[in-house]
Formats: C-alpha cells, sequence, structure tokens
C-alpha cells in the first residue's frame, strides 16, 4: 500500500517561508515506468485552476513551476523517505492546499495522479 503524508502547512505573512514535509512508503519506483520515477506537489485553492509546482526524480533531478521557481526548493531525504518542499518569499497568491503526489506527475491531469496524500493547507496573507 502506498501512503504520502504531508505536514507542515500553516498561515504565515508575505515574505516569510514554510517547509512541508511529505513521507511516503509503498512507492515501488518501477523501473519499467519512468512516470513512476517522480514524486512532487500540487496545489489548488478555490476557484483556481490545479497547479504541479514542483517534482524530484530518484536520481535527484529537479523542476519547478515558473510561478515558483527561485522561491521554491523540493528535496528528499532518501533515508527517511520524506521529499520536503521550502517555500521562501512566500505571497498571498502561493495561498492552496498543497498535495504530495507520485505516478504520472507531468503526464496525467493535474491532481489525478495515481498517489496523492490528505493536502495541507498553506495561508498567506498581506
Amino acid at each position: 500500500e502506498v501512503r504520502l503524508v504531508e505536514s507542515g502547512g500553516g498561515s504565515v505573512q508575505a515574505g516569510e517561508s514554510l517547509r512541508l514535509s511529505c513521507a511516503h512508503s509503498g512507492l515501488t519506483l518501477d523501473d519499467a515506468d519512468p512516470y513512476e520515477h517522480y514524486i512532487g506537489w500540487y496545489r489548488q485553492a478555490p476557484g483556481t485552476e490545479c497547479e504541479l509546482v514542483s517534482t524530484i526524480h530518484r536520481e535527484g533531478r529537479t523542476w519547478y513551476s515558473d510561478s515558483v521557481k527561485d522561491r521554491f526548493t523540493i528535496s528528499e531525504d532518501n533515508a527517511k523517505n520524506t521529499v520536503y518542499l521550502e517555500m521562501a518569499s512566500l505571497k498571498p497568491g502561493d495561498t492552496a492546499v498543497y498535495t504530495c503526489a507520485a505516478g504520472g506527475l507531468g503526464v496525467l491531469p493535474c491532481g489525478t495522479y495515481d498517489y496523492r496524500g490528505q493536502g495541507t493547507q498553506v495561508t498567506v496573507s498581506s
């Protein structure tokens, strides 16, 4: 069974930072399917489109959406099976539910990935 459990959301002021964590288990990273090799984060706020914001490949390659590039940093502690999303210089527009996901990132429509956590709320006030 695959499990993705997020933590670290909260409410901050614009310009502040937050770190999200995603503890995962059960991911097999099937060598036969390269799209299973990524884990990442997407976000969605009420009334807005879902947005894939960052992914990390099991070999360490990272990707960021233009809206968070140079402000967010994704990393993974393989010993702890945990992926982190360090978010700096937060803006009110970053307010959303952030969800950790794996399987089909960048291929499947945003939010429909094979494995998803429960999500964690990030609220940024001006």
